[in-house]
């Protein structure tokens, strides 16, 4: 069995990557900043071993990788900025380094590698190219739009509305994956170092267009949900990086192989849009008195 360090493991992408791992048996070093959280309770609960890890403490990365088989690294820079991801980001890979971790898996983004303009896609792409210098032995997933954030936020205040407000045209599609997804590529990659060592993979579930996940919404919450395009400008008040990540997707779209990755690894278990919005509970999170 590996011993997996985990980044983020209280967040969406490192939480499914650690339940993924020690659903079969792995040993999970769940890192977090607060271990006393909720999330970090339920993870030590499913047999993970929490320790406490700050990016801006290098002595508590290094205590937390000493002895790990692999890293799972997960950067953001919401909450923080665009600079502190980098830095971040490139003091964990350091520290991989330092530990002589056998493996690191870093979740970036699709399409990062391209050139996009997008600020947090070009941060992720800053860590990556600092990861490819370090000698590690590396795989790089570029997970496309998350589903996960269709039930959060500025979105769901919308649908609290009967309105699906995203602002891309209703027939301009868009690559997706729940977080769930995520994390058990995450697991499979570790799992099957040999293979997937050396590769940079986009990775996707589903591919709908506003209209059609309007549409999905829908069916799935039983009220009449409608796409609104919500004007770029509008976005862009509020923030310049999501405003160009928002003019990409229209303009150049995310494509990613969907169908390509579910004949290649279907033991992911791979969900459609359908699937995700299925699983939510539309009833408490349409409910007024819901917090965002």
């Amino acid at each position: 069995m590996l011993t997996v360090a985990v980044t983020g493991a209280t967040g969406a992408q490192g939480g499914a990557t650690a339940r993924a791992l020690l659903s079969v048996g792995h040993h999970v070093r769940a890192l977090t900043r607060d271990p006393g959280s909720p999330a970090a309770r339920a993870l030590s609960a499913l047999g993970a071993d929490v320790r406490r890890a700050d990016f801006d403490d290098r002595a508590s990365l290094d205590a937390a990788l000493a002895g790990a088989d692999s890293l799972f690294a997960v950067t953001t820079p919401f909450g923080t900025g665009i600079t502190t991801e980098i830095r971040q980001g490139k003091e964990l890979v350091d520290a991989a380094a330092a530990a002589r971790v056998g493996h690191v898996v870093f979740t970036s983004a699709a399409h990062a590698d391209r050139g996009t303009g997008v600020p947090h896609y070009d941060s992720k792409w800053a860590v990556e190219q600092h990861l490819y210098a370090s000698g590690l032995p590396w795989t790089v997933i570029g997970p496309a739009a998350f589903m996960d954030n269709y039930a959060d936020g500025w979105t769901l205040e919308s649908l609290r509305e009967g309105s699906f407000a995203w602002p891309m045209p209703s027939a301009t599609p868009l690559t997706l994956i729940p977080a769930t997804d995520i994390g058990a590529f995450a697991a499979l990659t570790l799992r099957r170092r040999a293979e997937f060592t050396g590769r940079r993979i986009d990775i996707a579930s589903d591919e709908r267009t506003s209209g059609e996940m309007a549409a999905i919404l829908a069916s799935a919450a039983g009220r009449p949900i409608t796409h609104h395009e919500v004007p770029l400008d509008v976005v862009r008040r509020h923030s310049t990086d999501l405003a160009a990540m928002f003019a990409y997707f229209a303009d150049h779209g995310l494509g990613v192989d969907v169908t390509g990755l579910r004949h290649a690894y279907p033991e992911v278990g791979w969900h459609t849009f359908a699937d995700w919005a299925a699983g939510q509970d539309w009833a408490a999170l349409l409910s007024a008195g819901v917090p965002v």
